[in-house]
Parts: C-alpha cells; sequence; structure tokens
C-alpha cells in the first residue's frame, strides 16, 4: 500500500511538469500558503495565482525551508539547491498529484455535496462511525478546490473509510473534485440560495452538484429535494429520506419534542422505527435525519443507529478568540483535536500579536489511526513550527510520549480535573492561550475558568467574514493598487488588535487610525504595519514619533508644529501624508493654498511625502456624480503640483468604500477600505451577497411576563398592550449602546425567528419586547443585528447610519472572535 511519500522526480512525472531536478528530495507535505510552513523538509509548495500571486512569495518560503516549488515560471533570482516544476497551472497540478494519490488506496469514500450542512453531516458521520473504522476527512471546511485536494492528500494505508465534502461556487467545478474524491457513496444535503449567483439558474447548480456522484454506486438524499431531477439522477442504486413521501426508503411520519430532544418515529422496510435527536433546530434535525438514513443505507441496524445519534454532539468549526484573566488572550478550540485542525488553530496563534507568550493547553488526539510515539512526534513537530513558550499536555497519551516535546516551560497531567486543580500555580499572564481538546476531556471547563466573566449581551465577529469581504474589494483592484484599512473608532466597533492581526496576516498595506493613542494600543499589541493618522495633536508628537505612526498633516499651523518638532529633535525625512479638501471641506489644504504649501515643502528636509490624498464628498451616490467628477480633477490638479515641486512619486490615494465600487478610474495607488470591510456599503446591494456583515449582537432573555391589556410598561408608563400577552425583558440598553431611539415600538429583535417589537421606553440596562403568542422561556437568545437582521434596517428604524449603530456597541459587550 502507497504512504503519502514521494520522491521529487516521482511528483514531477504524475503532474508532468517541467523543469531539472536539482537534488532529490522527498514530498510528503503539500503547501500552498508561505505564512504556513511546517514540515518544510519534505514540503511542495504550490504558486497559486488567486487573489494574490503564489509566485511572490517563492521566496519567502524557500527562507522558511521549502526546497520544492511546482510553478509556472521560475524565479527571478537565484535559488540555490531548489526544484522548480514548471506547469501551465499549479492548481491543476495539485488537483492531478491529489487525485493519483487518491488512485493508489482501496478504501471506502463517501463524498458529500449540498448548499447547507456538508460540513455538519460529514462531522456527524465521523461521531457516528469513528467507532468501526479508521477514517479521513477533510479538516473543518476545507471543500474548496484547493481544501479538496489538500483534504485527499492525508489519506493513509491505515485509512479504511474517507468521508470527503465538496464545496462549490459556479459552473465547470465539480468534475475537477470528482475527480479527485472519486466517492462510491454520495450524500445531497440540503439545497439552498448559497452561491446562487455563480449560477444562471438553481437548476444548474443542482447539476453542477450531482456531478460528484456521477460514477458513485450509490446515493442517500432528501427525496423532496430532487422531485423535478428524477430524470437527472447519475446514480441507480438511491436511499432517500422524506417527512412527506411514503414511497421514500425512510419515510418520518411522527415528530415529538421531549425535552428539548426531537423525537422521530419513520418507517424502514415496513417496520416502524425510532430516534432521538438531542437537538430542536430544523437545520440539526434535517441534518441528523441525513445522517439517520446514512447509516441504515451503511448497514447499521436501527437500533445501533438511534443508540449512536442520541449521543451526538455539536459541532464546533470554529476558533473563538475571547478575552482572558489577567491580561490574557484565549482561544477556545474545546470540541475537537485531530492533527489537521491543530494545525489550523496554532496558525491562528501564530497570527495574534497581541502578547509576546503563547501557550498551547493540548488534550490527547483520539482515533488518529497513528501509533501514539509517530502521532506525538508530528504533534512535536507541527509545535515546532510556532514559537510556543508554554506546553500543557493532557491525557495519558501525552504523559507517556512526553520525551517528544522540548519546550521552554511544558507541565503534563493525567486529566482535565487534575490540570484544573493546578491553574493558579502554573499561572497565566499576559499571553494568548489556545485551548485544544477532544470533547471527551471536557476542556470547555478550562475555557471558562480562564475566560473573563462578562454581561450576557455579546457581539460576535467573524474574521472569516471580515477576509472575504476584504478580497470583495481587492478584486476590484488593479495589480499593484495598495489597500489601507480604516480601524479607527476601535476599528468601527469591532474591535482593535483582533482586527488589526488579521488584517496585518493577509498582507493589507496601510492601517489608519483617527488619534494617536489608537496607532500606540495597535503598536503595543504587535502590530507592525505602516499606520496613517488621521488627526494627530501636537502635544502627542513624541508618542507618535516613538511608535513610528505617520502623521496626517492637513493645515500649515500643523505642519509648521511638525516641522519644528523634527527640526529641535533632528530628525529628518519622516513619513507624512498630505490631506488635500477637494469639496468635503472639514480638513485639509484647499487648492488655493497648494502654491503656498509647495513653496514650504520645497528643500524641506525635514518630512517626506508620503502619500497626497482627499476625500469623496458622496462617492455611493449617482446623482452627485458630477460634484464627485470635479473633486477627482481638483486633486490630480493638487497631487501634480507637490509631486513637480518635490521631485518624487507620492503615494495617491482617494477613493473610500464606495469609492472603490463606484470609481475604478480613480483608485490611484492605493484606496481607503473602510466601513465596507465590515459588511456594509450603499453602493452594493445587500442582495447581492457580495458582502456580508462581521458582525452579530446578540442577549438574552432576563425574565418573561404576563402582562394584561392596558397595564403600562417601563419608565413613564410608556408602554403598553392592547390585548393580553407577554412581555420578555431583556438584556440590553442604552449603556449597551441600543439607543433610547428604538423605544416604543420603534426598534424590533429577532426572538426564535420571529421579528418583536419593543414596548415602552428602553433603560440603561434593559429593555422590553412583546412576545405575545411566541413560546420563550429565561435564557433564550435574542438577536439585536446578524446578517438577516442587518445594521442597515436598524439605522434606518432611528433614521440615522449604519456607521452609528457599529460604532455605538458600548466597550463593555463582550466582543467574541470567531475563525474557521
Amino acid at each position: 500500500m502507497h504512504s503519502n511519500q514521494y520522491s521529487v522526480t516521482e511528483v514531477k512525472q504524475i503532474i508532468n511538469a517541467g523543469g531539472n531536478i536539482v537534488k532529490e528530495y522527498t514530498i510528503s507535505t503539500l503547501l500552498t500558503d508561505s505564512r504556513r510552513i511546517n514540515n518544510a523538509a519534505e514540503g511542495l509548495f504550490f504558486a497559486l495565482s488567486a487573489r494574490r500571486n503564489g509566485h511572490e512569495f517563492v521566496a519567502e518560503a524557500y527562507a522558511a525551508g521549502i526546497r520544492n516549488f511546482v510553478v509556472q515560471h521560475g524565479p527571478e533570482f537565484n535559488l540555490p539547491e531548489a526544484n522548480f516544476l514548471l506547469v501551465d497551472s499549479p492548481l491543476a497540478a495539485l488537483q492531478i498529484l491529489a487525485a493519483y494519490h487518491r488512485s493508489q488506496f482501496k478504501l471506502q469514500v463517501i463524498g458529500i455535496t449540498g448548499s447547507n450542512g456538508k460540513t455538519i453531516v460529514k462531522e456527524w458521520l465521523y461521531q457516528l462511525l469513528a467507532a468501526d473504522k479508521n477514517i479521513v476527512r477533510n479538516p473543518k471546511s476545507y471543500n474548496s478546490q484547493i481544501g479538496v485536494p489538500l483534504s485527499v492528500w492525508q489519506i493513509n494505508g491505515r485509512n479504511d473509510l474517507g468521508i470527503f465534502e465538496a464545496g462549490i461556487s459556479t459552473i465547470n467545478e465539480m468534475d475537477k473534485l470528482q475527480a479527485i474524491i472519486k466517492p462510491q457513496i454520495g450524500i445531497l444535503t440540503h439545497i439552498g440560495s448559497a452561491h446562487d449567483e455563480g449560477f444562471t439558474s438553481r437548476r444548474e447548480k443542482v447539476l453542477e452538484k450531482l456531478q460528484l456522484f456521477k460514477n458513485s454506486k450509490q446515493l442517500i438524499y432528501h427525496y423532496d429535494e430532487l422531485l423535478d431531477y428524477k430524470k437527472d439522477i447519475p446514480v441507480k442504486e438511491t436511499f432517500t429520506w422524506s417527512r412527506k413521501f411514503k414511497v421514500a426508503d425512510l419515510y418520518v411520519f411522527s415528530e415529538t419534542v421531549i425535552s428539548k430532544k426531537y423525537y422521530l418515529r419513520a418507517y424502514y422496510h415496513k417496520k416502524e422505527i425510532e430516534c432521538l435527536i438531542p437537538f430542536s433546530d430544523q437545520a440539526s434535525i434535517e441534518n441528523a435525519i441525513t445522517c439517520w438514513a446514512a447509516m441504515l443505507a451503511l448497514g447499521y441496524s436501527a437500533v445501533e443507529a438511534d443508540k449512536r445519534i442520541e449521543r451526538l454532539a455539536p459541532v464546533s468549526m470554529r476558533l473563538e478568540l475571547k478575552n482572558g484573566v489577567s491580561n490574557c488572550s484565549v482561544i477556545d478550540d474545546s470540541y475537537n483535536s485531530d492533527l489537521q485542525s491543530l494545525e489550523i488553530a496554532l496558525n491562528f496563534l501564530g497570527q495574534q500579536n497581541q502578547h509576546q507568550k503563547k501557550t498551547l493547553i493540548l488534550s490527547d488526539i483520539l482515533q488518529s489511526g497513528l501509533q501514539q510515539d509517530v502521532l506525538y512526534c508530528q504533534v512535536a513537530n507541527l509545535i515546532g513550527t510556532q514559537r510556543i513558550d508554554k506546553f500543557i499536555g493532557v491525557g495519558d497519551a501525552l504523559i507517556n510520549n512526553q520525551t517528544c516535546f522540548n519546550l521552554p516551560e511544558q507541565h503534563f497531567f493525567k486529566d482535565t480535573p487534575a490540570l484544573l486543580q493546578q491553574l493558579k500555580t502554573i499561572g497565566f499572564k499576559d499571553e494568548t492561550i489556545l485551548i485544544k481538546g477532544s470533547r471527551s476531556f471536557e476542556f470547555e471547563r478550562i475555557s471558562n475558568a480562564l475566560t473573563q466573566k462578562a454581561h450576557e449581551t455579546i457581539m460576535e465577529i467573524n474574521l472569516n467574514t471580515l477576509l472575504g469581504n476584504l478580497n470583495f474589494y481587492r478584486s476590484k483592484l488593479k495589480p499593484g493598487v495598495k489597500v489601507m484599512a480604516m480601524v479607527k473608532a476601535f476599528s468601527y466597533g469591532s474591535g482593535t488588535f483582533e482586527v488589526a492581526n488579521m488584517l496585518q496576516y493577509n498582507k493589507v498595506d496601510y492601517l489608519a487610525v483617527a488619534y494617536i493613542d489608537e496607532g500606540v494600543a495597535l503598536r503595543q499589541a504587535g502590530i507592525n504595519l505602516p499606520i496613517m493618522v488621521l488627526n494627530p495633536e501636537a502635544s502627542a508628537f513624541d508618542k507618535l514619533t516613538e511608535n513610528k505612526l505617520q502623521p496626517v498633516i492637513y493645515s500649515f499651523g500643523l505642519l509648521d508644529d511638525f516641522v519644528i518638532y523634527t527640526q529641535e529633535r533632528g530628525i529628518v525625512n519622516y513619513p507624512v501624508h498630505l490631506k488635500i479638501d477637494t469639496g468635503m471641506h472639514r480638513l485639509g489644504f484647499e487648492n488655493l493654498d497648494i502654491e503656498t504649501l509647495c513653496d514650504m515643502l520645497e528643500q524641506n528636509r525635514y518630512v517626506h511625502i508620503q502619500s497626497v490624498f482627499s476625500h469623496l464628498v458622496a462617492s455611493e451616490a449617482p446623482e452627485h456624480d458630477e460634484f464627485t467628477k470635479k473633486q477627482i480633477k481638483r486633486f490630480e490638479k493638487a497631487f501634480k503640483e507637490i509631486e513637480k515641486t518635490l521631485g518624487y512619486k507620492v503615494i495617491k490615494h482617494l477613493c473610500n468604500t464606495s469609492g472603490i465600487t463606484r470609481w475604478p478610474s480613480a483608485h490611484y495607488d492605493m484606496v481607503r477600505l473602510g466601513i465596507g470591510l465590515y459588511g456594509v456599503d450603499s453602493a452594493v446591494p445587500a442582495s447581492d451577497n457580495a458582502l456580508q456583515p462581521i458582525a452579530s449582537l446578540k442577549t438574552s432573555v432576563a425574565q418573561v411576563k404576563k402582562i394584561g391589556a392596558g397595564d403600562t410598561i417601563s419608565y413613564g408608563r410608556s408602554g403598553s398592550l392592547l390585548k393580553d400577552g407577554k412581555i420578555a425583558t431583556v438584556r440590553i440598553g442604552y449603556a449597551d449602546g441600543y439607543l433610547r431611539a428604538f423605544g416604543k415600538g420603534v426598534g424590533k429583535m429577532l426572538v426564535k425567528g420571529t421579528l418583536v417589537p419593543t414596548v415602552g421606553n428602553i433603560t440603561m440596562d434593559m429593555c422590553m419586547l412583546d412576545v405575545s403568542g411566541l413560546d420563550v422561556n429565561e435564557g433564550d437568545e435574542v438577536i439585536v443585528f446578524n446578517d438577516q437582521l442587518r445594521i442597515e434596517e436598524l439605522a434606518r428604524q432611528i433614521g440615522t447610519i449604519p456607521y452609528e449603530i457599529l460604532t455605538n456597541v458600548s466597550q463593555r459587550v463582550k466582543r467574541v472572535y470567531f475563525y474557521e
């Protein structure tokens, strides 16, 4: 049986590459990101060209130890002892190599696709089948054109079952994934609206998804989903389930909620069977029925399937970044542990710069299929790719293999209670702590002990969505145009170093803050990107220069103050940015000032003009396009005069968020991305799904009360119900940023999927909602805004703009950051 080690000569033959082999190496690790290098000695780097050209990072990968590269063209400089395999498409080569690797193994493979539920179904099938099978699967949601080949590459001779999900976003993608996965058994999950924009019709999307199963022996699916596609199903043998149609193999005819669990009765082979699902939300129920059908189709008895499904645990696919005790940051990944997800979590830990010290708390890794000594040597090598200062291992296997580890500080404990007893003795302060554990170790207890206790109102920030929004705007830019990300005002309410770390890791070119203190805080959190300060104060110039922040100069007085400051300290060529007022009439030099400004800049050796910029007043509004054109002309006239005087080129930037999408001719050298980064852009219709809000504000029900018709509610007896009903008091008020303007029915929140109005005045810490007719209990979640109840709608309710809604969310509201 083949391993996943190949000689570089073998790889060259498999992918039919050109180029010469300078030195023979063994290849066991496939790499596509120069920031995520592990096992460099056996690594093969694919220079993929997506939003960034991978060839630009070959030197960086070489410096990290990589000596084997798949490229479209050779490097521009000599890299000794490096092999360059030349191909037309590095992505196609990656897929060909993974498909070849898959073909070397005889294991059974389940392929999963659909619009929603793919990852959950995959992870639940892993939970259900791992007792009987040695399973290989996608780490997290690695289901793309890149993620699938990287996932399939994990197959080794010990695996007897593979479970791989495949995601697509447009036509002509699934054939490539099918050739890599080659599933004998197919599962189609729920078909929804996700990625509709990539297809001309829903039918085109469904037919594309069905291509995954074209050579499969069996397809498991929801009978109702493919009623209109019976002739298109490419598989003869099917196993179907339905809640409506008795002809399905598994016909669910009864559904009852029992203590927040879902009790199902169904007919299967003309016999009545049952299943208890430990969830009550509809998405989980549908995913669990799919797993039930899969187990029956795979030959498990109805009794065994029921027994295992009842023990299903929730799937957490997201890392949570939270504020910890003693000025720590806590990354919570306490529900699963395997080599692949450990690598992802360690990479996220590596992105964090807010503390110099990094700590890993790790449990035994269960059901890896590897011998323990081999497994924990691999774990130790993986940890060695990151700078870990403190390592805490929990479990017998880690204790037995602790000689694999050699870290500056390390501790080992038999189980979680033993560690909990010693937490205070170990001591945690000013460090970033990654908590990574298999579910059976109950590491959530460690997370709870190390996380700051906080107000139950939480703002969740999705860092993957932030990155998606960033990449949307990058896709609008020509090569070489830089991006300045606006992180002023606590990143529009979304956080400081948490957002800045993600932006720095994903290589934005500049950050911008409003005040010097904001820039100092970012420097203290380990952010080393250039930072522009929009409103520098002369009294804090010392902080500005100490922290290498770059001031905006917008007036003659400020220019005089800064030149005098630099003269007195012997500072020369300090980078500054000139702001030109082209029509905003807030700050900046006006066109009449440019000649005098040029006179002051000529032969001035104390400052170096890094950039010249202005601000569009109404870039989003077609009715003001003529004025925008005037601004562009004024800006061009100003920067040309300034560059002529200086004798050198400066960075020129004019476009804000809406300007990026509506005024491509004015991108110049750099654009400033603001509110769009956070998912709001009035120039991009929400219906396009091109942008997604990164923030969700959630609270909970403190109490539910029955209220009689006419009874008054809240201060000033300001609210009442027209007929007998119920109110829910929820834990958010104007001190949290939910303004008084939302009171008396103006504002609405989502409770149990239903939009309900406020009742009476908003108070400082609480407000009341009319929940008449709903089954609402204390502790139930309440959505203030998210991707369904959008910030734009809240702004409309009180006649303001989304900026105000976001930036008003109080600092006392706990921020939790998610990363997949």
